[in-house]
């Protein structure tokens, strides 16, 4: 992704930023807010926050997400070694 961010890419930036402080479902904010597909949210989100605009956007939100991801892998990886061995 090269350039600004698109205002979509602020909005999903927005809403994961702000979702703790939301009640009720939030693939319903998703739908309602942004007007797309949970999985369409999380696919474009995973690619956003490899961006340096985003990064630069939303410093600590970016660094979250990114070491959250990094984790859901590791423990991915040590389970599949598991059954591996």
């Amino acid at each position: 992704m090269l350039g600004d961010l698109t205002d979509r890419d602020r909005a999903i930036l927005a809403l994961e930023a702000a979702w703790p402080r939301h009640g009720g479902a939030k693939e319903e904010a998703i739908r309602r807010t942004l007007g797309m597909s949970p999985a369409r949210y999380y696919q474009l989100l995973g690619r956003l926050i490899e961006t340096e605009q985003a990064l630069e956007h939303d410093p600590l939100l970016v660094r979250r997400l990114r070491r959250l991801r990094e984790r859901r892998v590791d423990q991915r990886v040590a389970r599949m070694r598991g059954f591996a061995g």
